[in-house]
């Protein structure tokens, strides 16, 4: 008899404002073994150039990337539209994608593709999104931001999509993160000491994550039963 072997499940990355996917790869790298072998991680780069200094220069090398501009009060955004139909062949391509991890502009993105795809306004030719790591994340309507056109009714219910959250105690964008959390049905939170940053895996956060990797397993696993039931 063969055995099967499960696919782990794949997730899209998507890095910070003005950075990219090689330096969140970084970032994420220094979690866990434990944490990494039950994941598929893609790491992308945002489709615009960065269009002016990044905060990681001289730390980390350009190219640097974002996924959408936005004016200095984050009331107005340029480039949404095109940035969802690059994630959506990039979805084509390389998938398929089970879940999304986002940091940062690319967590405030992540946090809004569920309700974005339920409405049907954008990542319609792929798979509906299974659930989310939100690092450092706010929301587009959110406490200070404002709210593009596609992503209107994001958050006009509850969002069902399992999500975990990473809120830092020393992060400026934490109400932001906090607000953003209260969006979803069940979410998880890990709390830590550090800043606006992908934060290192304590044991007891280590043991969150796995045990959020562990409950999308077997999430997976019963909808293949269903769909072999039909």
């Amino acid at each position: 008899m063969r055995l099967k072997i499960q696919r782990k499940p794949r997730v899209l990355c998507l890095h910070g404002y003005r950075t990219s996917g090689e330096i969140l790869k970084k970032m994420v790298g220094k979690w866990p073994k434990s944490v990494l072998q039950k994941l598929d991680l893609v790491f992308l780069d945002g489709p615009f150039l960065a269009t002016g200094k990044s905060a990681l220069e001289g730390i980390h090398d350009p190219p640097y990337y974002e996924w959408f501009h936005n004016n200095r009060d984050f009331r107005e955004f340029y480039g949404l539209e095109e940035c969802l139909l690059y994630i959506e062949d990039c979805m084509i391509k390389h998938g398929p994608f089970d879940g999304i991890l986002g940091f940062s502009q690319g967590a405030v993105l992540a946090a809004a593709l569920p309700g974005i795809q339920s409405q049907g306004a954008a990542l319609t030719k792929v798979p509906k999104i299974k659930f989310l790591i939100i690092i450092s994340g706010g929301k587009f309507g959110g406490i200070k931001y404002g709210l593009p056109k596609l992503a209107t009714n994001a958050y006009s219910s509850p969002v069902q999509c399992p999500s975990l959250h990473f809120l830092g105690e020393t992060d400026f964008q934490k109400a932001d993160g906090v607000d953003l959390m209260n969006s979803f049905v069940d979410p998880i939170a890990i709390h830590h000491p550090k800043g606006h940053t992908v934060p290192r895996l304590d044991k007891k956060s280590e043991e969150v994550v796995l045990n959020f990797i562990q409950k999308i397993e077997k999430m997976g696993n019963q909808e293949k039963l269903i769909n072999a039931a039909l």
